[in-house]
């Protein structure tokens, strides 16, 4: 698999893959984790602006979508219920979804992201076992619960290298 950065003219893709993955959520119990309109196309475009959109390509096709940010998460200042690994710099992954046609989308992301630096954190939904489980299968370490930006709970995780 092959990841690059995103571009204005994956937009159609992206906001397909998204669609594709709100579904995929609701039919295995997770339906308000993103809801109708998570992520808004206007943070998409953001994230392509900012150089923070990522795309996962395979045979030149794109299968999956993710956000990498570098530097302080504001949402992961405070955590409870548990400590981060470390407080070594780290990068963040959000917004990751693939559109099901290709095993291996999460662990390409990460490996990627673990490339650039070797400190990764994310967070997931308590309803999303199928993230957890693919968070735990690839050696991402449970650290506690973490607020996203509504105020919701959402469980944290850490690998460091």
């Amino acid at each position: 698999m092959n990841i690059r950065k995103s571009q204005e003219a994956d937009l159609d893709k992206i906001l397909q893959i998204y669609a594709n993955a709100r579904e995929q959520m609701r039919e295995s119990g997770n339906p308000s984790q993103w809801g109708e309109g998570w992520p808004p196309e206007s943070l998409i475009r953001e994230d392509i602006k900012a150089g923070n959109g990522y795309v996962v390509e395979k045979d030149g096709r794109v299968c999956g979508v993710f956000a990498f940010l570098l530097g302080t998460d504001p949402t992961y200042m405070k955590i409870e219920s548990g400590s981060w690994k470390n407080e070594e710099p780290y990068g963040t992954i959000h917004r990751l979804a693939g559109d099901g046609s290709q095993k291996g989308v999460f662990r390409a992301c990460l490996e990627y992201c673990l490339r650039k630096i070797p400190n990764v954190r994310m967070d997931t939904h308590g309803d999303n076992l199928i993230m957890q489980h693919l968070l735990e299968k690839n050696g991402c370490e449970k650290c506690g619960i973490i607020y996203v930006h509504d105020g919701t709970p959402r469980i944290a995780y850490q690998k460091s290298l």
